[in-house]
């Protein structure tokens, strides 16, 4: 084969390859009416339409994540510093940048906790629940809650989709994704934290303390 038949043929190949692979950004819309959006390449693989795996998974470095409120709030409305045991739970999720949340048993889940495990070994959990217990001291006039900071990590990769038959022009489709959820307590040396806070009643709050049955009392209600 001359040389320019080869530059000719491998012109052709790489022309067909390029009809046969697509590639999105994550979370951006596509500008022509036969490219997908991200959304749509998710849902087909959390359906099964396409035959998706999560590529290359890089595991971030653990971090906390920010503190809520777990807890009912307790309002002290005596004139003496009040205690009082409160139980608390707690059930943080994961999401992804291209779909919102990673739901428990769906099949993105067990796409992403498949290649997590052959790749690194690693456990990786799409939802955790933790439940306890804390003693709650509260000053006068104030309101005290429970406050959790969850372990979290993110794990960044790329979602690749088969289908049978083209679909929006291509055979495989490829979306950029970051993984976000709880990780296990003491990974990277992070921990989960559990605190008491308290604040100030508000002059609302301070009205419910001098009328009705909750005068000169304790008491708590949902947060």
């Amino acid at each position: 084969m001359t040389k320019h038949r080869m530059l000719r043929y491998a012109g052709r190949t790489l022309a067909l390859a390029a009809t046969a692979l697509g590639t999105i950004a994550a979370a951006v819309p596509a500008a022509a009416e036969e490219q997908p959006t991200a959304g749509q390449i998710m849902a087909d693989c959390a359906s099964g339409e396409g035959k998706c795996t999560f590529n290359s998974p890089q595991l971030g470095e653990a971090y906390l994540g920010e503190p809520r409120q777990v807890s009912d709030l307790l309002y002290n409305c005596t004139d003496s510093a009040a205690s009082q045991s409160m139980s608390w739970a707690d059930t943080v999720g994961s999401s992804h940048s291209v779909g919102g949340s990673v739901t428990v048993g769906g099949g993105i889940e067990g796409i992403i906790t498949a290649s997590v495990t052959a790749t690194y070994n690693y456990t990786w959990q799409s939802s955790h629940t933790e439940t306890s217990s804390f003693t709650v001291n509260v000053q006068p006039g104030e309101v005290g809650w429970i406050s959790r900071a969850q372990v979290m990590r993110r794990i960044t990769g790329t979602w690749q989709t088969h289908y049978e038959d083209r679909k929006w022009g291509h055979y495989y489709w490829f979306v950029p994704d970051v993984v976000t959820g709880p990780a296990p307590n003491g990974t990277d040396g992070k921990h989960s934290a559990v605190v008491v806070k308290s604040r100030k009643m508000t002059a609302e709050e301070k009205k419910l303390c001098s009328t009705g049955s909750t005068a000169d009392e304790v008491f708590t209600r949902a947060g």
